[in-house]
This record gives structure tokens, C-alpha cells and sequence, in this order.
């Protein structure tokens, strides 16, 4: 057996320097050091603690249910999977305190802490993550992250009733067969994989497999995870009051047990202001009212002063992509030709430089910068395309070539084709973005395009249900490795909003999952080539984070997956 067994030592120190960031500072937003864990301790003696708005209200909480960044920037503050990523960007102990892989890299067995609680004092073990991974690939959850966080693991096409190629279920699905087991004593869980998965420890920690109580969920069906009175977690915090609308408070739990270091735990409460306005976000920091905001209004961002330079206005790299998804199965955009036309009349330069006034940069392939290719071989954008942009950076020949494409579909100078909706919801550059695209379109291509603006907690289901011609849409990675963004696009992917389907996309994809790392990364650039030939999304930008953080705000930190750790969070007076 391989053996990786942690060495349980305080998570502490700066983020990595390997993570690119605009300004030196830009991640390093104070990840607290045992001199100032200790004086934050003095600090909070009295009760004390400080507020973050990082989004609106969430969708859901649920963490087998989630799959937006605001989401999971509470559920990873309030839950706890079996393994953790640090502030080094590290996997550590998290529930489990080792685990250990079979030599042939199918069996991984995880062993927990002794004590773990969840927040109502109840015992935890690894009882409950087994069913918490079975609750996930049940069909009947409809986890949008089935596929990508446990579709690896033996038994996962019999839990969600081998689904045939149009998704729908042959037999009667059977979560129970999926090989997730917990010994008797509930002190370990052993996980089975179908093929070796080399980057499963990061799966481990990541927010979609944190464990849900089961008595909780199925004595209060849905609604168990919008009340405190019924919400229970394991994480440091936990839900103490939800104001809809308003804010989120969280409180240290009590009975935490895990791998986080309770001694730089200090302060009492985090408070989530959920605004969607990015005027009222700005007010509400500016007031003093919140230490750390990220909906920055976009015609402020010429007056911020940024970090590097002294100031409190943050960017910072994020593994993602800002693209736009097209209801494939609708038409006219069942037609790639029609697809094609519509990328290459956008001058992504112009969006990233002025649109988004730099704060993010131009996308000509769907994986960007930073996503690592087969060890030894660079980037996986440096490989992709023969070493070529799938989309020119020669605008005006992008532009002939779009116009060629619509008559070639059918739409001489945009004729005939119908009147399109765009939709989006109204924060950070979204509608700036619609806006341009509405012009563009019409201008050059004579498409005639509305604009539907969505509060974000009906964006989501709308979304997902491809109730849409064309949405605005984008996606940060959960872990580095090219699969988790080019997978969304397999038939049937609970994240495949715009229901692209190819059988050789899907057969690449499908081909991918195997032990070799060449031929899986071999595969991963092969189901590119399909999905940008066929554009069954388009790329528009590689996007950044950025925000407002007082300097008083310690303790915290960003992640390059897009996520803002609190835990360690704390105001210096």
C-alpha cells in the first residue's frame, strides 16, 4: 500500500508564490502567523467579529446541491470534507487524519479523526460520508457535481441507473452500489475507483463531497438547509441567524473537531451581507459596515488604488474561464455555423481591455493559463491547438470570416434570422458585456439581440433548466486538471447548461479516464479540438478576481479556485 500519512502541524504561513497574482500582495490578504493569532485571541475576548459580502443570496447551501463560487465560499466556512487545500494551496488533513492508495491506485482508504462532531453535538463518522457520497450519485438529488466528484468511483453508472446515451436511466438506480463503505466502528471509509484518478486527494476536499447529516435531511426534506434551527454542519462555523436578502451570521462552533487550527479561530462571528447591488456593496464597505466586499461597482475601478501600490483594491489570477453558452439544442443555434459566426465577431481584446477595463484578458481557447498539462509538458494552453489559438487574434480577419459563416448558414447580413434573448444576471460586467454583444451583433452581423436581466437566485435554475437563447456563463476550476472544465460539456453533465452534445466529444472525454497520463491528457486536448471546432460554447475571457479589503480585515486569504477563506479571519483594532 502506498502510504500518505499527514503530519499534523499547525496550517499556517503565506499563499505559495506559484500562484500569479496582480501585485505581490494580491493573495496574501494576511494569512495569520502565531504572533498574530495571538494577539486577534486578546482581541476577540470580548466577543468580536467582521463582515465579508461576497455574493447574494445563495441558491442553495447544500453542499451535494451547490455549484456557484458564493455558494461554496460559505459551505467550505461551515463544513468540512475529508481533506483540505491550505493556504499553500495544499492538501491536508481535514475529517480524515491519513489516508493510504492501493498500489494499483483503485483503493483509497481514509481513516478519521477521533471526536469529530457535528455542530449539534452529535457524533460524526465515516458512517456519514458514506452516505453523503451515495446521497450525491443518487439521481434523485440531482447533483449537478455527480458525475465530476464521484463518477469515478466503482459502482456510479448502477447508482444513477446506467444512463444511456440521452442520460435516461435502463435500470433502477442503486446508490448503494456505489463503493463507498465505512467499517463498522465508522472509523474509516474506504473508497473503491473504477480507474485510477490521480487527482482524488483533491476531490476529497472539495465542498461537493462534505458530509451531510442524515437524520437532518430526512426529517426536513429540502428545506433543511435554509433555517439555522435545522441547519447542521462540522465545519468551524456554523449558521446562527439568516436573514434572507440580508446577511448570513456565522459563529464559531463550539464542537469542531477537524484540521483547521482552532487557536487561529478567534473571531466570534463572520457576517455574509447577501447584496446583489454592487452600489450598495460599495457602500456598505465604504460605511465601515463591511471589512471585505466583492461586488465592485465597474465605473469606481479607474479611482481604486490598487494593493500593490499601497491600496485596498485586490486582483488576484483565478483557474476560470468567462464564456457564453448557447442553447445548443435550440435553434439557430443548433447549427455551429451559426456558433462560429458569433465568436468571431467578438473582439475579445476590446471586451477584456475596455469592457472589463483590464481586469481580466482575452480568452481564445476554453482552458486558460495555469491549468497544468502531462508532468514535464508546460501549460495545457501551450499544447492545445498544435500550439495555436483555437480563435485568431486577428479581429478584423475573425471578423470577414463571421460574416462568410452566416451566409453560409443561411443569414446574409443577418436576414432572416430570428430576434435572440440574452440572459444575465446584473453584477460585475455582465451587462456591460450583453451590452456589447447586443451592439457587435447587430452592427457587423445584422442580428437584432434583447437583453433579459435575472436576479441571481432564479438565474441559476433558469440556466441549468437551457431556459435561454444565449446566457452569459463561466466556470472556475475545482482542481488543476484540464477534465474539470472540458467535461462539463458531456452529454448529460449536470453543469452542461447549454446542452451541447457530441458522441466523439463524449467518447474522448470518456477515453480520458485512465491511469496513463499521456493518454489522458492526449484525450483532454483531443475533446478540445471537437468542443471549440464545433464551438459548442464560446470563450469570451480568462477571469481574475477582484475586490475591496480594509486593511484592519487579517487573517484571510484567496484562493487561485476563487474561493475566500475566512476561518482565520479577524479586525485588527
Amino acid at each position: 500500500m502506498k502510504m500518505k500519512k499527514f503530519v499534523a502541524v499547525a496550517v499556517a504561513g503565506c499563499m505559495a508564490a506559484t500562484l500569479v497574482a496582480c501585485g505581490s500582495t494580491a493573495s496574501t490578504s494576511g494569512a495569520a502567523s502565531s504572533e498574530t493569532a495571538e494577539a486577534a485571541t486578546e482581541a476577540t475576548a470580548t466577543g468580536s467579529g467582521f463582515t465579508v459580502q461576497l455574493g447574494p443570496n445563495p441558491e442553495t447551501l447544500d453542499p451535494a446541491l451547490n455549484s456557484a463560487v458564493d455558494g461554496a465560499n460559505t459551505i467550505i466556512t461551515i463544513f468540512e470534507p475529508l481533506l483540505l487545500i491550505d493556504e499553500n494551496n495544499e492538501v491536508v488533513p481535514g475529517q480524515a487524519e491519513s489516508y493510504t492508495v492501493s498500489d494499483d491506485g483503485l483503493t483509497w482508504t481514509f481513516t478519521m479523526r477521533d471526536g469529530l462532531k457535528w455542530s449539534d453535538g452529535s457524533d460524526l463518522t465515516a458512517k456519514d460520508f458514506e452516505y453523503s457520497f451515495k446521497r450525491l450519485a443518487d439521481p434523485n438529488t440531482a447533483a449537478p457535481y455527480a458525475e465530476t466528484a464521484v463518477g469515478m468511483i466503482a459502482g456510479f453508472d448502477e447508482a444513477q441507473g446506467n444512463p444511456d446515451a440521452e442520460g435516461n436511466p435502463t435500470t433502477d438506480p442503486n446508490p448503494d452500489a456505489l463503493q463507498v463503505t465505512a467499517s463498522e466502528d465508522g472509523k474509516t471509509l474506504t473508497i473503491v475507483l473504477s480507474y485510477p484518478c490521480s487527482y482524488f486527494d483533491k476531490l476529497a476536499a472539495f465542498a461537493s463531497l462534505s458530509p451531510v447529516q442524515q437524520a437532518t435531511v430526512e426529517t426536513n426534506g429540502d428545506g433543511w438547509c435554509t433555517s439555522p434551527d435545522t441547519f447542521v454542519s462540522n465545519g468551524p462555523y456554523m449558521i446562527t441567524e439568516w436573514t434572507p436578502s440580508e446577511r448570513i451570521v456565522l459563529s464559531k462552533n463550539p464542537n469542531y473537531v477537524g484540521g483547521w487550527d482552532t487557536s487561529k479561530i478567534v473571531s466570534d462571528t463572520i457576517t455574509l451581507l447577501l447584496l446583489e447591488d454592487s452600489s450598495a456593496s460599495y457602500t456598505a464597505y465604504n460605511s465601515g459596515e463591511a471589512q471585505l466586499v466583492k461586488d465592485v461597482p465597474t465605473d469606481e475601478i479607474p479611482s481604486l488604488t490598487p494593493a500593490e501600490e499601497g491600496g485596498d483594491f485586490y486582483v488576484d489570477t483565478i483557474l476560470g474561464t468567462y464564456y457564453i453558452s448557447l442553447n445548443d439544442q435550440k435553434e439557430p443555434f443548433t447549427d455551429p455555423l451559426v456558433r462560429k459566426a458569433l465568436s468571431l465577431a467578438i473582439d475579445r481584446e476590446y471586451v477584456a481591455s475596455v469592457v472589463m477595463q483590464g481586469t481580466y484578458t482575452p480568452a481564445y481557447n476554453l482552458v486558460g493559463p495555469g491549468v497544468m498539462d502531462e508532468e514535464g509538458k508546460g501549460q495545457f494552453i501551450d499544447n492545445a491547438n498544435g500550439g495555436e489559438p483555437y480563435i485568431s487574434e486577428d479581429y478584423e480577419a475573425n471578423l470577414e470570416e463571421a460574416k462568410a459563416l452566416l451566409a453560409e448558414a443561411g443569414y446574409p447580413n443577418g436576414e432572416g434570422f430570428p430576434t435572440i434573448t440574452y440572459s444575465a444576471n446584473d453584477a460585475s460586467y455582465h451587462i456591460p458585456v450583453a451590452e456589447y454583444l447586443q451592439s457587435v451583433w447587430k452592427d457587423e452581423l445584422g442580428i437584432t439581440m434583447n437583453i433579459e436581466k435575472v436576479e441571481w437566485n432564479s438565474f441559476l435554475p433558469l440556466r441549468r433548466a437551457g431556459d435561454f437563447d444565449i446566457s452569459r456563463n463561466g466556470w472556475v476550476m475545482d482542481y488543476n486538471d484540464p477534465s474539470n472544465m472540458i467535461e462539463l460539456f458531456t452529454t448529460g453533465n449536470g453543469n452542461n447548461d447549454g446542452k451541447y452534445s457530441n458522441p466523439e466529444f463524449d467518447a474522448a472525454i470518456e477515453a480520458s479516464k485512465v491511469a496513463d497520463s499521456t493518454t489522458h491528457f492526449e484525450q483532454l486536448h483531443k475533446a478540445e479540438d471537437i468542443l471549440m471546432e464545433d464551438m459548442g460554447c464560446i470563450p469570451v475571457a480568462y477571469y481574475n478576481d477582484f475586490w475591496l479589503q480594509s486593511p484592519s480585515l487579517k487573517g484571510t486569504w484567496h484562493s487561485p479556485y476563487g474561493y475566500w477563506y475566512l476561518q482565520y479571519g479577524y479586525v485588527e483594532e
